[in-house]
Protein backbone atom coordinates (compact mmCIF):
# COMPACT_ATOMS: atom_id res chain seq x y z
CA UNK A 1 0.00 0.00 0.00
CA UNK A 2 1.43 3.63 -1.09
CA UNK A 3 0.44 6.27 1.60
CA UNK A 4 1.83 8.73 -0.60
CA UNK A 5 3.36 9.06 -4.26
CA UNK A 6 5.13 12.21 -6.29
CA UNK A 7 5.06 11.85 -9.96
CA UNK A 8 7.20 14.09 -11.81
CA UNK A 9 6.98 17.25 -9.65
CA UNK A 10 8.65 20.28 -11.13
CA UNK A 11 9.28 23.96 -10.25
CA UNK A 12 11.36 26.68 -11.45
CA UNK A 13 11.54 30.46 -9.40
CA UNK A 14 12.68 32.18 -12.15
CA UNK A 15 16.02 30.78 -14.28
CA UNK A 16 16.80 28.45 -11.50
CA UNK A 17 14.75 24.94 -11.81
CA UNK A 18 14.32 23.72 -8.24
CA UNK A 19 12.63 20.38 -9.43
CA UNK A 20 13.39 18.47 -12.70
CA UNK A 21 11.09 16.31 -12.22
CA UNK A 22 10.95 14.21 -8.63
CA UNK A 23 9.08 10.98 -8.59
CA UNK A 24 9.01 8.45 -5.01
CA UNK A 25 6.72 6.92 -2.94
CA UNK A 26 6.03 6.71 0.81
CA UNK A 27 4.15 3.85 3.00
CA UNK A 28 2.12 4.07 5.71
CA UNK A 29 3.97 3.17 9.25
CA UNK A 30 6.90 4.34 8.14
CA UNK A 31 10.07 6.63 8.91
CA UNK A 32 10.83 7.60 4.68
CA UNK A 33 14.47 9.70 5.21
CA UNK A 34 15.32 12.22 2.38
CA UNK A 35 18.68 13.18 1.77
CA UNK A 36 20.63 15.50 -0.52
CA UNK A 37 22.69 18.39 -0.57
CA UNK A 38 21.71 21.69 -0.15
CA UNK A 39 19.98 23.58 -2.85
CA UNK A 40 19.13 19.94 -4.29
CA UNK A 41 15.45 20.39 -4.29
CA UNK A 42 14.59 18.90 -0.51
CA UNK A 43 12.87 21.45 1.04
CA UNK A 44 11.34 22.92 -2.47
CA UNK A 45 9.28 19.39 -2.76
CA UNK A 46 8.61 19.33 1.03
CA UNK A 47 6.56 22.84 0.85
CA UNK A 48 4.71 21.88 -2.03
CA UNK A 49 3.60 19.05 -0.14
CA UNK A 50 3.24 21.45 2.87
CA UNK A 51 0.92 23.96 0.61
CA UNK A 52 3.34 26.34 0.58
CA UNK A 53 4.38 26.44 -2.53
CA UNK A 54 2.80 25.73 -5.55
CA UNK A 55 4.38 23.27 -8.55
CA UNK A 56 4.79 23.80 -12.54
CA UNK A 57 3.49 20.38 -12.94
CA UNK A 58 3.62 16.41 -11.87
CA UNK A 59 1.30 14.76 -9.78
CA UNK A 60 1.30 14.42 -5.52
CA UNK A 61 -1.76 11.57 -3.89
CA UNK A 62 -2.08 11.05 -0.48
CA UNK A 63 -3.72 7.44 -0.13
CA UNK A 64 -4.93 7.22 -3.31
CA UNK A 65 -6.86 11.08 -3.66
CA UNK A 66 -5.17 14.23 -5.32
CA UNK A 67 -3.32 16.53 -3.09
CA UNK A 68 -3.37 19.41 -4.53
CA UNK A 69 -3.48 22.05 -1.39
CA UNK A 70 -4.15 26.04 -1.67
CA UNK A 71 -2.23 27.02 1.18
CA UNK A 72 -0.93 25.15 4.41
CA UNK A 73 -4.16 24.91 6.13
CA UNK A 74 -5.41 23.23 3.27
CA UNK A 75 -2.77 20.32 3.63
CA UNK A 76 -3.14 20.18 7.13
CA UNK A 77 -7.42 19.09 6.36
CA UNK A 78 -5.82 16.70 3.94
CA UNK A 79 -3.75 15.36 6.69
CA UNK A 80 0.07 16.69 5.92
CA UNK A 81 1.85 18.36 8.58
CA UNK A 82 5.29 19.68 8.40
CA UNK A 83 8.03 20.96 11.40
CA UNK A 84 10.20 23.54 9.99
CA UNK A 85 13.85 23.66 10.78
CA UNK A 86 13.30 26.87 12.56
CA UNK A 87 10.67 26.49 14.79
CA UNK A 88 7.65 28.31 14.35
CA UNK A 89 6.20 28.72 18.11
CA UNK A 90 4.70 31.75 19.44
CA UNK A 91 6.84 32.01 22.48
CA UNK A 92 4.63 34.11 24.77
CA UNK A 93 1.78 32.02 24.89
CA UNK A 94 1.36 28.93 26.30
CA UNK A 95 1.79 24.97 25.34
CA UNK A 96 -2.03 24.72 24.86
CA UNK A 97 -2.47 27.56 22.83
CA UNK A 98 0.42 27.11 20.60
CA UNK A 99 -1.17 23.42 20.20
CA UNK A 100 -4.39 24.52 18.75
CA UNK A 101 -3.44 27.82 17.17
CA UNK A 102 -5.34 28.60 14.06
CA UNK A 103 -7.74 26.08 15.12
CA UNK A 104 -9.59 27.15 18.35
CA UNK A 105 -12.22 25.56 19.64
CA UNK A 106 -14.73 28.24 20.55
CA UNK A 107 -18.35 27.62 21.77
CA UNK A 108 -21.17 31.06 20.55
CA UNK A 109 -17.99 33.42 19.47
CA UNK A 110 -15.99 32.67 23.32
CA UNK A 111 -13.10 30.05 23.24
CA UNK A 112 -13.64 26.86 24.83
CA UNK A 113 -10.72 26.74 27.63
CA UNK A 114 -11.55 23.25 28.59
CA UNK A 115 -11.83 21.76 25.22
CA UNK A 116 -8.02 23.72 24.00
CA UNK A 117 -7.09 21.89 27.31
CA UNK A 118 -8.11 18.58 26.33
CA UNK A 119 -6.76 18.79 23.06
CA UNK A 120 -3.60 19.86 24.22
CA UNK A 121 -3.62 16.93 26.88
CA UNK A 122 -4.71 14.25 23.77
CA UNK A 123 -1.52 15.83 21.41
CA UNK A 124 1.02 15.96 24.13
CA UNK A 125 0.49 12.23 25.25
CA UNK A 126 0.95 11.18 21.54
CA UNK A 127 4.72 12.62 21.98
CA UNK A 128 5.50 12.16 25.41
CA UNK A 129 8.11 9.42 25.74
CA UNK A 130 7.01 6.39 28.21
CA UNK A 131 9.62 5.98 30.68
CA UNK A 132 9.48 3.29 33.21
CA UNK A 133 8.19 5.78 35.79
CA UNK A 134 5.57 6.96 33.68
CA UNK A 135 5.52 9.71 31.46
CA UNK A 136 8.93 12.08 30.61
CA UNK A 137 7.42 15.16 30.41
CA UNK A 138 10.34 17.49 30.68
CA UNK A 139 8.36 19.60 32.05
CA UNK A 140 6.10 19.99 29.21
CA UNK A 141 2.43 20.47 30.74
CA UNK A 142 -0.63 22.49 28.50
CA UNK A 143 -0.35 25.44 30.69
CA UNK A 144 3.57 26.12 30.77
CA UNK A 145 4.93 29.12 28.96
CA UNK A 146 6.51 28.08 25.70
CA UNK A 147 9.12 31.19 26.24
CA UNK A 148 9.77 28.36 29.61
CA UNK A 149 11.08 25.45 27.65
CA UNK A 150 14.18 24.09 26.37
CA UNK A 151 15.13 23.63 22.64
CA UNK A 152 14.02 20.10 22.41
CA UNK A 153 10.73 20.40 24.26
CA UNK A 154 9.63 23.06 22.16
CA UNK A 155 10.52 20.68 18.97
CA UNK A 156 7.80 18.64 21.14
CA UNK A 157 5.33 20.56 21.20
CA UNK A 158 5.53 21.82 17.64
CA UNK A 159 4.84 18.37 16.96
CA UNK A 160 2.30 18.32 19.11
CA UNK A 161 0.52 21.08 17.01
CA UNK A 162 1.41 19.41 14.04
CA UNK A 163 -0.45 16.01 14.75
CA UNK A 164 -3.03 17.16 17.09
CA UNK A 165 -5.29 17.71 13.89
CA UNK A 166 -7.40 14.99 13.26
CA UNK A 167 -6.76 14.12 9.84
CA UNK A 168 -2.91 13.76 10.23
CA UNK A 169 -1.26 11.13 8.39
CA UNK A 170 2.13 12.63 7.30
CA UNK A 171 4.73 14.71 8.66
CA UNK A 172 7.19 16.15 7.67
CA UNK A 173 10.32 16.82 10.24
CA UNK A 174 13.21 19.30 8.84
CA UNK A 175 16.35 19.02 10.19
CA UNK A 176 14.38 17.93 13.74
CA UNK A 177 17.97 17.24 16.02
CA UNK A 178 19.98 20.40 14.30
CA UNK A 179 19.87 22.19 17.96
CA UNK A 180 19.19 18.92 19.85
CA UNK A 181 21.96 17.07 22.13
CA UNK A 182 22.77 13.84 21.72
CA UNK A 183 20.26 12.71 24.83
CA UNK A 184 17.47 15.06 23.35
CA UNK A 185 17.97 13.19 19.97
CA UNK A 186 17.48 9.62 21.01
CA UNK A 187 14.17 11.16 23.19
CA UNK A 188 13.10 12.63 20.03
CA UNK A 189 13.57 8.70 18.48
CA UNK A 190 11.28 7.29 20.96
CA UNK A 191 8.60 10.03 19.68
CA UNK A 192 9.08 9.05 16.21
CA UNK A 193 9.33 5.53 16.62
CA UNK A 194 5.97 5.73 18.86
CA UNK A 195 3.74 7.70 15.79
CA UNK A 196 5.35 5.59 12.93
CA UNK A 197 4.01 2.37 15.28
CA UNK A 198 0.34 3.92 15.00
CA UNK A 199 0.33 4.23 11.37
CA UNK A 200 2.03 7.85 10.25
CA UNK A 201 4.23 8.30 7.53
CA UNK A 202 7.24 10.34 8.50
CA UNK A 203 9.28 11.87 6.48
CA UNK A 204 12.59 13.23 7.74
CA UNK A 205 14.81 15.41 6.09
CA UNK A 206 18.34 15.11 8.01
CA UNK A 207 21.85 15.87 7.14
CA UNK A 208 23.10 13.77 9.73
CA UNK A 209 23.38 10.41 8.13
CA UNK A 210 24.24 8.02 10.99
CA UNK A 211 20.63 9.50 12.32
CA UNK A 212 19.03 8.02 8.97
CA UNK A 213 20.76 4.87 9.44
CA UNK A 214 19.23 4.83 12.83
CA UNK A 215 15.68 5.76 12.40
CA UNK A 216 14.73 5.30 9.20
CA UNK A 217 13.11 2.34 7.26
CA UNK A 218 13.43 3.45 3.39
CA UNK A 219 15.52 6.77 1.70
CA UNK A 220 14.87 8.53 -1.24
CA UNK A 221 18.12 10.72 -2.60
CA UNK A 222 18.38 14.42 -4.02
CA UNK A 223 20.59 15.51 -6.32
CA UNK A 224 20.33 18.71 -8.36
CA UNK A 225 16.32 18.95 -8.15
CA UNK A 226 15.81 15.07 -9.01
CA UNK A 227 15.30 11.75 -7.35
CA UNK A 228 18.69 9.64 -7.92
CA UNK A 229 17.99 6.56 -6.01
CA UNK A 230 15.56 4.54 -3.35
CA UNK A 231 15.66 1.80 -1.02
CA UNK A 232 16.07 0.27 2.41
CA UNK A 233 17.93 1.61 4.59
CA UNK A 234 18.69 -1.81 5.61
CA UNK A 235 20.38 -2.38 2.33
CA UNK A 236 22.88 0.71 2.43
CA UNK A 237 25.34 2.79 4.35
CA UNK A 238 26.44 6.03 4.83
CA UNK A 239 29.44 5.94 2.36
CA UNK A 240 26.98 4.27 0.35
CA UNK A 241 23.98 7.53 0.60
CA UNK A 242 27.52 9.60 0.49
CA UNK A 243 28.06 8.47 -2.47
CA UNK A 244 25.00 8.61 -4.23
CA UNK A 245 24.23 12.45 -2.89
CA UNK A 246 27.88 14.02 -3.73
CA UNK A 247 29.87 11.53 -5.95
CA UNK A 248 32.48 11.22 -3.05
CA UNK A 249 32.92 8.79 -0.43
CA UNK A 250 32.52 9.37 3.04
CA UNK A 251 36.07 9.15 3.97
CA UNK A 252 36.92 12.02 1.85
CA UNK A 253 34.70 14.21 3.99
CA UNK A 254 37.92 15.94 5.99
CA UNK A 255 41.17 16.82 4.45
CA UNK A 256 44.25 14.77 4.81
CA UNK A 257 45.99 16.54 8.22
CA UNK A 258 48.80 18.08 7.93
CA UNK A 259 51.46 19.82 10.55
CA UNK A 260 51.00 23.34 11.24
CA UNK A 261 53.08 25.55 13.32
CA UNK A 262 51.45 27.81 15.15
CA UNK A 263 52.23 31.33 15.47
CA UNK A 264 51.64 34.11 18.14
CA UNK A 265 48.87 34.44 20.42
CA UNK A 266 46.28 36.68 19.54
CA UNK A 267 43.79 35.92 22.29
CA UNK A 268 44.43 35.49 25.71
CA UNK A 269 41.42 34.96 28.27
CA UNK A 270 41.85 34.51 32.06
CA UNK A 271 39.18 33.61 34.64
CA UNK A 272 36.16 35.23 32.32
CA UNK A 273 33.39 35.43 33.55
CA UNK A 274 28.97 36.25 32.39
CA UNK A 275 25.93 37.33 34.64
CA UNK A 276 25.40 33.65 34.52
CA UNK A 277 27.29 32.32 31.61
CA UNK A 278 30.37 31.36 31.55
CA UNK A 279 31.25 30.62 34.99
CA UNK A 280 35.07 30.51 34.34
CA UNK A 281 37.14 30.66 31.05
CA UNK A 282 40.77 30.49 30.62
CA UNK A 283 42.31 30.16 26.83
CA UNK A 284 44.67 31.29 24.65
CA UNK A 285 44.47 30.84 20.93
CA UNK A 286 47.59 31.34 18.45
CA UNK A 287 47.81 32.49 15.11
CA UNK A 288 47.51 29.22 12.21
CA UNK A 289 45.59 26.91 14.46
CA UNK A 290 42.38 25.91 14.84
CA UNK A 291 41.05 25.36 18.23
CA UNK A 292 37.61 23.54 19.13
CA UNK A 293 35.29 23.79 21.84
CA UNK A 294 32.67 20.86 22.70
CA UNK A 295 30.23 20.75 25.30
CA UNK A 296 26.18 19.80 25.87
CA UNK A 297 23.78 22.10 25.32
CA UNK A 298 23.61 24.69 27.99
CA UNK A 299 27.25 24.34 28.91
CA UNK A 300 27.92 28.05 28.29
CA UNK A 301 29.89 27.54 24.85
CA UNK A 302 27.42 30.39 22.98
CA UNK A 303 27.52 32.40 26.03
CA UNK A 304 31.11 32.76 25.94
CA UNK A 305 31.53 33.63 22.34
CA UNK A 306 28.56 36.05 23.05
CA UNK A 307 31.20 37.62 26.05
CA UNK A 308 34.26 37.52 24.34
CA UNK A 309 32.28 39.61 21.10
CA UNK A 310 31.14 42.33 23.31
CA UNK A 311 27.29 41.09 22.75
CA UNK A 312 26.90 40.36 26.18
CA UNK A 313 27.99 41.52 29.48
CA UNK A 314 31.21 40.33 31.22
CA UNK A 315 31.10 39.86 34.91
CA UNK A 316 34.55 39.29 36.15
CA UNK A 317 37.73 37.96 34.08
CA UNK A 318 40.33 39.84 31.63
CA UNK A 319 40.84 39.59 27.73
CA UNK A 320 43.57 40.26 25.71
CA UNK A 321 42.77 40.54 22.14
CA UNK A 322 45.91 41.33 20.31
CA UNK A 323 47.36 44.22 21.75
CA UNK A 324 43.73 45.41 23.02
CA UNK A 325 42.48 44.61 26.77
CA UNK A 326 39.53 44.52 27.93
CA UNK A 327 35.56 44.05 26.87
CA UNK A 328 34.19 45.92 24.43
CA UNK A 329 31.48 46.21 21.66
CA UNK A 330 30.96 44.24 18.57
CA UNK A 331 31.66 46.95 16.38
CA UNK A 332 34.84 47.72 18.25
CA UNK A 333 35.55 43.65 18.10
CA UNK A 334 34.93 43.87 14.47
CA UNK A 335 37.94 46.35 13.86
CA UNK A 336 40.18 44.60 15.89
CA UNK A 337 39.66 41.42 13.47
CA UNK A 338 37.16 39.53 15.33
CA UNK A 339 34.10 37.91 13.29
CA UNK A 340 31.62 35.69 14.63
CA UNK A 341 29.72 33.52 12.94
CA UNK A 342 25.93 32.95 15.35
CA UNK A 343 24.47 29.34 15.83
CA UNK A 344 21.34 31.40 15.19
CA UNK A 345 21.14 31.58 11.61
CA UNK A 346 17.79 33.00 11.44
CA UNK A 347 17.40 35.54 13.78
CA UNK A 348 21.33 36.57 13.94
CA UNK A 349 23.34 35.04 10.85
CA UNK A 350 21.53 36.31 8.23
CA UNK A 351 19.90 39.40 7.49
CA UNK A 352 16.62 37.59 5.50
CA UNK A 353 14.85 41.07 4.19
CA UNK A 354 18.37 41.80 2.66
CA UNK A 355 19.98 40.40 -0.78
CA UNK A 356 22.57 37.94 -0.70
CA UNK A 357 25.07 40.56 -2.04
CA UNK A 358 24.49 42.88 0.94
CA UNK A 359 24.62 39.97 3.22
CA UNK A 360 28.15 39.48 1.87
CA UNK A 361 29.40 42.72 1.61
CA UNK A 362 27.65 44.72 4.50
CA UNK A 363 30.63 44.59 6.75
CA UNK A 364 33.35 45.82 4.12
CA UNK A 365 31.25 48.83 3.04
CA UNK A 366 34.20 51.03 3.87
CA UNK A 367 36.30 49.18 2.13
CA UNK A 368 34.29 48.36 -0.51
CA UNK A 369 33.18 52.31 -1.09
CA UNK A 370 35.23 54.85 -2.86
CA UNK A 371 35.13 58.84 -1.27
CA UNK A 372 32.30 57.76 0.92
CA UNK A 373 30.19 56.47 -1.76
CA UNK A 374 28.33 53.20 -2.02
CA UNK A 375 28.89 50.99 -5.42
CA UNK A 376 26.61 48.82 -6.09
CA UNK A 377 28.48 47.64 -8.89
CA UNK A 378 31.43 46.96 -7.00
CA UNK A 379 29.50 45.52 -4.21
CA UNK A 380 28.00 43.15 -6.71
CA UNK A 381 31.64 41.94 -8.17
CA UNK A 382 32.90 41.35 -4.41
CA UNK A 383 29.68 39.39 -3.79
CA UNK A 384 29.91 37.09 -6.75
CA UNK A 385 33.39 36.31 -6.26
CA UNK A 386 32.05 34.97 -2.91
CA UNK A 387 29.34 33.14 -4.58
CA UNK A 388 31.48 31.34 -6.17
CA UNK A 389 34.40 31.04 -4.30
CA UNK A 390 32.00 28.99 -1.67
CA UNK A 391 29.61 27.53 -4.08
CA UNK A 392 26.70 29.43 -2.69
CA UNK A 393 23.42 27.70 -5.24
CA UNK A 394 22.39 30.67 -6.98
CA UNK A 395 21.23 32.28 -10.33
CA UNK A 396 22.06 36.02 -8.66
CA UNK A 397 23.47 37.41 -5.71
CA UNK A 398 20.55 40.37 -6.16
CA UNK A 399 17.97 37.71 -4.89
CA UNK A 400 16.96 37.92 -1.47
CA UNK A 401 18.89 35.93 0.92
CA UNK A 402 15.41 34.37 2.18
CA UNK A 403 15.25 32.55 -1.35
CA UNK A 404 18.55 30.27 -0.37
CA UNK A 405 18.55 27.05 1.08
CA UNK A 406 19.49 26.92 4.89
CA UNK A 407 23.11 25.42 4.23
CA UNK A 408 23.65 28.46 1.79
CA UNK A 409 22.52 31.03 3.67
CA UNK A 410 25.15 29.65 6.36
CA UNK A 411 27.61 29.54 3.68
CA UNK A 412 26.72 33.46 2.99
CA UNK A 413 27.12 34.58 6.49
CA UNK A 414 30.62 32.63 6.31
CA UNK A 415 31.25 34.71 3.31
CA UNK A 416 30.27 37.87 5.59
CA UNK A 417 33.67 37.04 7.64
CA UNK A 418 35.81 36.29 4.77
CA UNK A 419 35.25 39.61 2.43
CA UNK A 420 35.74 41.61 5.87
CA UNK A 421 39.08 39.61 5.89
CA UNK A 422 38.96 39.20 9.72
CA UNK A 423 42.24 37.65 11.48
CA UNK A 424 39.77 35.77 14.19
CA UNK A 425 36.90 33.54 13.67
CA UNK A 426 34.59 32.78 16.54
CA UNK A 427 32.53 30.07 14.22
CA UNK A 428 29.36 28.55 16.57
CA UNK A 429 28.57 25.69 15.11
CA UNK A 430 29.42 26.10 11.48
CA UNK A 431 28.33 23.62 9.73
CA UNK A 432 24.84 23.22 10.86
CA UNK A 433 22.37 22.02 8.45
CA UNK A 434 24.69 21.75 5.92
CA UNK A 435 25.46 18.94 3.48
CA UNK A 436 28.53 16.48 3.23
CA UNK A 437 29.85 18.77 0.26
CA UNK A 438 29.37 21.83 1.96
CA UNK A 439 30.70 20.33 4.82
CA UNK A 440 33.83 19.49 3.03
CA UNK A 441 34.23 22.66 1.35
CA UNK A 442 34.11 24.19 4.95
CA UNK A 443 36.51 22.24 6.52
CA UNK A 444 38.68 22.73 3.50
CA UNK A 445 38.36 26.29 4.02
CA UNK A 446 39.26 26.23 7.46
CA UNK A 447 42.72 24.47 7.10
CA UNK A 448 43.51 27.14 4.13
CA UNK A 449 42.83 30.21 7.05
CA UNK A 450 44.69 28.36 9.56
CA UNK A 451 47.64 28.07 6.85
CA UNK A 452 47.48 31.45 6.28
CA UNK A 453 48.16 32.98 9.49
CA UNK A 454 44.45 33.04 10.69
CA UNK A 455 42.94 32.20 14.28
CA UNK A 456 40.05 29.59 14.33
CA UNK A 457 37.97 29.16 17.40
CA UNK A 458 34.97 26.90 16.23
CA UNK A 459 32.54 25.35 18.56
CA UNK A 460 30.49 22.09 17.36
CA UNK A 461 28.67 19.47 18.78
CA UNK A 462 29.95 16.69 16.03
CA UNK A 463 32.97 15.10 17.49
CA UNK A 464 34.24 13.92 14.17
CA UNK A 465 33.92 17.16 12.78
CA UNK A 466 36.79 18.72 15.85
CA UNK A 467 38.83 15.81 15.84
CA UNK A 468 39.01 16.21 11.78
CA UNK A 469 39.58 19.41 11.51
CA UNK A 470 41.31 20.79 14.85
CA UNK A 471 45.09 21.40 16.23
CA UNK A 472 43.46 21.35 20.08
CA UNK A 473 40.13 20.79 21.52
CA UNK A 474 38.84 21.91 25.01
CA UNK A 475 35.80 20.85 26.83
CA UNK A 476 32.97 22.93 28.30
CA UNK A 477 31.00 21.90 31.44
CA UNK A 478 28.47 23.59 33.51
CA UNK A 479 29.89 27.17 32.56
CA UNK A 480 33.48 25.86 33.01
CA UNK A 481 36.37 25.04 30.34
CA UNK A 482 38.30 22.75 31.17
CA UNK A 483 42.15 22.20 29.66
CA UNK A 484 43.06 22.48 25.58
CA UNK A 485 44.08 18.75 24.84
CA UNK A 486 46.31 18.16 21.53
CA UNK A 487 44.41 16.25 19.49
CA UNK A 488 46.69 13.13 18.35
CA UNK A 489 45.54 10.07 20.65
CA UNK A 490 41.88 12.00 21.51
CA UNK A 491 39.21 9.99 21.16
CA UNK A 492 35.29 11.09 21.57
CA UNK A 493 34.51 9.14 25.09
CA UNK A 494 37.31 10.76 26.31
CA UNK A 495 35.52 14.46 25.32
CA UNK A 496 32.14 12.77 26.20
CA UNK A 497 32.95 12.03 29.55
CA UNK A 498 34.46 15.04 30.34
CA UNK A 499 31.81 16.98 29.14
CA UNK A 500 29.78 15.03 31.19
CA UNK A 501 31.62 15.87 34.29
CA UNK A 502 32.73 12.40 34.61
Amino acid sequence: MTRLLFDNVTKSFGATRALRGVSFEAKPGSVHAIVGENGAGKSTLMNILAGAVKPDSGTITVDGAPHTPKDPQQARDAGVAMVHQELSLCTHLTVAENIVLGVEPSRFGVLNRRAIQETAQKALAEVLPQTPGGDDSGGITPGAKVSDLPPSARQLVEIARAISHPACRVLVLDEPTSSLTSHDAARLFQVIHKLRDKGLTILYISHFLEEVMAIADRYTVFRDGVTVASGNVADTSVNDLVEKMAGRRGEEVFPPRTKRSPGEEVVHIEHLAGKVRPVDVSLSLRRGEIVGLFGLVGAGRTEFFRALFGLDPIKNGSIKVGSFLGPASPSTRLSQGVGLLSEDRAAEGVALSLSISDNIVMSALRRLSKWGFFLPKTHELEASRWVERLSIKTSDATLPVSSLSGGNQQKAAIARLLCRDVDIFLLDEPTRGIDITSKTQIYKLLIDLAAKGKAVLVISSYLPELLGICDRIAVMSRGTLGPLHEVGGLREEDLLREALGA
